[in-house]
């Protein structure tokens, strides 16, 4: 679903993200694993279509980012770190919003809203009021209920936990698993490594733009060579 091909990308003369290379297969939920810094964001970006790239190539379900980036972008959702979304809006206004840019239709969109923000417990006066008196784990639950609004074959999620309560990050598990489950492909970055090693189906781990171990978390545990890393994360 998701191809990486020896993704280059600098910003002046800081090598981002250096010769990254990894796949992401339909129904697989992959973790992004670095401190910050390492270069989890900007790979991220390259593959929603936000940033350019130096050097590489990416593939979304066969099509190009570079060449075909609109065709990629209806197939993908994309979640930043800290979502900046419309203050003025409704949170029904902007779901609303994002259905019609993706093309869903009223009976499709209206039973997603009610389905994720019912698991999502985001209430039906919430989503009626306006989203600048959200706080920022509502926001963080709203933009949630929009990447699965338009059913995308690949979802990318910047740090997705942040901000949200204990129970909406128990709940937003297990519709991450159920959307895999069902042949979609996540990957997500943390740089929380209990949160990947109960998840997911296999972690990158990237450090300094480099890609060091992408496997299992059985595999990439069980390599000698990435103990350190491991320790300063649980530390």
């Amino acid at each position: 679903m998701l191809k990486i091909c020896n993704l280059s990308k600098s910003y002046g003369e800081k090598k981002a993200v250096d010769d990254l290379s990894m796949e992401v297969k339909s129904g697989e939920l992959c973790a992004f694993i670095g401190h910050n810094g390492a270069g989890k964001t900007t790979t991220i970006k390259c593959v929603a279509g936000i940033l350019g790239f130096d050097a590489g190539e990416i593939f979304v379900d066969g099509i190009s980012v570079a060449e075909r980036p609109l065709d990629v972008k209806r197939l993908l959702a994309y979640i930043p770190d800290n979502p900046d979304i419309y203050d003025y809006m409704t949170g029904m206004q902007y779901l609303n919003f994002i259905a019609d840019i993706f093309g869903v239709g009223e009976e499709e969109r209206r039973a997603k809203i009610a389905e994720y923000s019912a698991a999502l417990t985001l209430t039906e006066e919430e989503i009626a009021s306006p989203i600048g008196s959200y706080s920022h784990g509502m926001k963080q639950k709203l933009v949630l209920i929009s990447a699965f609004l338009h059913s995308p074959k690949l979802i990318i999620l910047d740090e997705p936990f942040v901000g949200l309560d204990p129970k909406a990050s128990h709940v937003l598990k297990g519709i991450m698993r159920d959307f895999c489950m069902k042949g979609g492909a996540i990957l997500f970055s943390t740089h929380i490594l209990e949160v990947a090693e109960k998840l997911c189906d296999r972690v990158a781990i990237i450090k300094e733009g480099k890609l060091l171990r992408f496997g299992s978390m059985e595999e990439v545990k069980g390599d000698a060579s990435l103990e350190e890393i491991f320790l300063e994360m649980e530390g």
